[in-house]
């Protein structure tokens, strides 16, 4: 019994640690890409319009914490429907 408890704690520290390298990853993305986003396309896209720089720099911020929240829910729903399938079977 006390084997089953620790495989499944060793579980639960395997995925926390992939959680919080997700968070890590997706925060050092949410600083980085919208300023060479701005940057970038204000250098190569827009030929110095900073308006058109900023729009473009809140839309990659925008879509970074849209993945983050896709990523969120997809692996939510991943960690939980097995523990539910066990529950009905039981």
């Amino acid at each position: 019994m006390s084997a089953q408890v620790a495989a499944g704690k060793l579980a639960d520290d395997v995925a926390s640690t992939g959680q919080l390298a997700k968070l890590i990853v997706f925060s050092l993305s949410l600083g980085i890409v919208p300023i060479t986003s701005y940057f970038g396309s204000m250098k190569y896209l827009w030929n110095g319009n900073a308006t058109y720089a900023a729009l473009t720099a809140v839309v990659s911020a925008n879509l970074v914490l849209v993945a983050y929240i896709i990523t969120a829910v997809l692996d939510d729903k991943r960690t939980t429907s097995p523990a539910t399938e066990s529950k009905k079977t039981q």
